[in-house]
């Protein structure tokens, strides 16, 4: 029997248990040892905020609808998108993989997942990573797909609001494209690793206020040639289209909850003719489909982890327990001062951090 984490209710969680089934020819087992927990569209889920959970999302049309109907209800199977683990079984006419090998991807916090070769195969682990790193596969592709939406041209200047995780990354992937990167967020802890990580040349705390000034003051007064959204706060945007040089860039990566309170599209986003994009990991830029997709996101995250060109370690803060995983969320839920990103540890000697 493998277990899986659900939710219960809002602020509920708990375990179901799974049978176990054999595997076809080309089938392999993962035994997860990582889960990483999502501080964004997971939390939205675990606190009962999520569209799917009050709506019903019309695959064909492309539109949420106001039925009697929803798409998810309670209990709900955990959103979990951050996992690694190993081959613990492989079937008979398997080849590309074997039993041991590391393999990263996004299957949930569950304590076994059965995939396909090729799956497995295009998505083994380099031998000189470690294993926990696995879990930043997904994260990281989303931030790489919001620097490819924001187009950075080197020299430019990149504002990252919201240092959490995915701000995180995508301040030390903007920083690798040549731009100098400001940092905005509402906590020192964020703001300090960001600086010692190189990520960011200059921090700013948005609980001083005037932050779009702030930015306007070290642009020479022009503003920001790009501005990144990654908290998922309508006054944040607000604050990043004032931040913005006139006609240029906002991306939009945060999972904005409820009405847009404090954004007032009449005035910077206005008379700036600023261009606010929605970057979100299930599309891509369409002039960049012919060469990229999501597998080559996946992909090169975990490349750019290996050739040390992310540093990601320092950003897990939390290694907890699978069968604590009820703490863990009430910690990325109240304590995001001190928070990163916190990892489920499934490995037998289940406190051992990694």
């Amino acid at each position: 029997m493998g277990k899986v984490i659900v939710i219960k209710e809002p602020g509920q969680v708990g375990f179901d248990e799974f049978d176990d089934r054999p595997l076809a020819a080309n089938e392999a087992r993962i035994q997860t040892l990582y889960s990483g927990v999502s501080a964004g569209t997971e939390l939205t889920a675990y606190r009962g905020s999520n569209p799917y959970l009050h709506k019903f999302w019309d695959e064909q049309l492309r539109l949420f609808r106001c039925t009697d109907q929803t798409t998810k209800t309670w209990p709900m199977i955990a959103f979990g998108y951050e996992e690694c683990g190993q081959v613990s079984e492989v079937g008979a006419a398997v080849s590309k993989i074997k039993r041991g090998d590391w393999v990263y991807g996004t299957w949930g916090h569950r304590t076994e997942t059965i995939v396909t070769e090729d799956f497995a195969a295009t998505r083994l682990l380099p031998s000189n990573l470690d294993p926990v790193l696995g879990i930043f596969s997904q994260i990281t592709a989303i931030a790489l797909n919001g620097i490819l939406d924001a187009a950075i041209r080197i020299g430019e200047t990149v504002a990252v609001f919201g240092l959490g995780t995915p701000g995180q990354i995508a301040a030390q992937l903007a920083k690798h494209s040549g731009a100098r990167v400001i940092g905005v967020d509402l906590s020192d802890f964020r703001l300090r690793l960001a600086q010692q990580l190189g990520a960011i040349d200059i921090a700013i705390n948005a609980n001083a206020g005037q932050v779009a000034e702030q930015i306007k003051s070290q642009t020479s007064g022009r503003g920001a040639d790009v501005c990144l959204e990654v908290s998922g706060s309508y006054p944040a945007l607000h604050e990043a289209i004032r931040s913005a040089a006139y006609s240029a860039k906002v991306v939009a990566l945060g999972f904005f909850q409820g009405y847009g309170e404090g954004l007032y599209l009449g005035e910077e986003f206005h008379h700036n003719r600023i261009n606010v994009v929605c970057s979100q990991i299930s599309g891509i830029d369409p002039s960049l489909t012919y060469r990229w997709n999501r597998d080559r996101l996946v992909q090169t995250g975990i490349r750019l982890q290996a050739e040390g060109v992310l540093n990601l370690k320092p950003l897990i803060t939390h290694v907890i327990p699978f069968e604590q995983a009820a703490d863990a969320y009430r910690i990325v839920d109240t304590e995001a001062e001190n928070v990163l990103q916190v990892v489920l540890n499934l490995s037998p000697n289940g406190r051992r951090k990694p």
